[in-house]
């Protein structure tokens, strides 16, 4: 998912691809890479020392989208941002059957591939679907989970009340009118018609892609190759069953937008009702990029949710 402002979004996500350090108070972090079996090797970057946090970006995006964020955290964490499999500057080759939750086994490879004791994971996007995944599949490892909207769309179809109709609507509209003709494009080969697909729809603007600037397009597409695989040969939404939510019991902190899409809201609430130990923050004013555009606030109350746990 992408910020309803191009500007916000394309500063955060590739402004700083041309070198990758972040520029922090205590000097920056080390860039290295990881090999976490079966010729898969993700790049990240670390800074600080204390218990872990690893943060996982969303689509069209890599691990410098988490730069605003190394200040704060690593003056009492080992802060680490990686990108995933198909995202900048990794070079993977592609497999079948690509998703969130080839992404999530990733995940676990990861943190054993670099020795991480209980890190946390705080997740933005489709990362945080990947976590949510990581926690289902993967349970012992993190000790709670940071969740800024994850599409967790196959829920709509499970909401229940006055909301069920309203769920199953919007699930059979994102299907028909965003990720199908996104296949269609990518399966011919037409990339930037594929984004553009999916930048109209979250948009919700027939124009928006036309709008961009060359220059706003080009750093978009510098994060598309997980698409290349994932429309072709992968899924762009699994099924999570509600019954897998309800069985992650781990502190869960939750952020939402209060002016984000209309599909999240609703995955969000459902989410925030399975989850067994959920801590549901809406930041006031902002859409899906609240990391962007409130990072203080959203940085106070993992802060303030860190704090509780009382890791070592």
């Amino acid at each position: 998912m992408v910020s309803l402002s191009r500007r916000a979004f394309a500063a955060s996500a590739v402004a700083f691809a041309a070198t990758p350090v972040f520029a922090g108070e205590i000097g920056p972090p080390a860039f290295k890479a990881a090999d976490t079996g079966d010729g898969i090797r993700l790049h990240y970057v670390e800074q600080g020392s204390g218990p872990p946090l690893i943060f996982v970006h969303g689509s069209l995006s890599d691990y410098t989208y988490w730069k605003p964020q190394f200040p704060f955290f690593t003056r009492d964490h080992r802060v680490i941002a990686y990108s995933r499999r198909y995202n900048w500057p990794n070079s993977n080759a592609p497999w079948p059957g690509y998703s969130a939750v080839t992404d999530a086994d990733d995940l676990a490879r990861f943190i054993a591939a670099l020795g991480l004791k209980n890190p946390v994971i705080v997740g933005h996007s489709y990362g945080a679907l990947t976590a949510l995944f990581f926690a289902v599949r993967h349970p012992g490892i993190a000790p709670a989970l940071v969740l800024a909207e994850p599409p967790a769309m196959s829920l709509l179809n499970h909401i229940q009340g006055a909301d069920a109709a309203k769920g199953r609507a919007l699930f059979a509209d994102v299907q028909a009118r965003m990720v199908a003709p996104m296949r269609a494009a990518f399966a011919k080969g037409e990339r930037e018609k594929g984004v553009g697909v999916f930048i109209d729809y979250v948009f919700g603007r027939k124009d928006a892609w036309a709008n961009f600037s060359p220059q706003d397009r080009a750093d978009t597409m510098k994060d598309a190759h997980e698409w290349d695989v994932m429309m072709t040969k992968g899924t762009l939404f699994p099924d999570l069953p509600p019954g897998a939510v309800r069985d992650i019991h781990v502190p869960v902190l939750m952020l939402s937008g209060a002016n984000s899409y209309p599909f999240l809201a609703l995955t969000d609430a459902e989410l925030a009702r399975l989850l067994p130990d959920v801590q549901h923050v809406v930041v006031p004013g902002v859409g899906h990029q609240m990391w962007l555009q409130r990072g203080d606030v959203c940085r106070a109350r993992t802060a303030e949710f860190l704090q509780r746990l009382k890791l070592e």
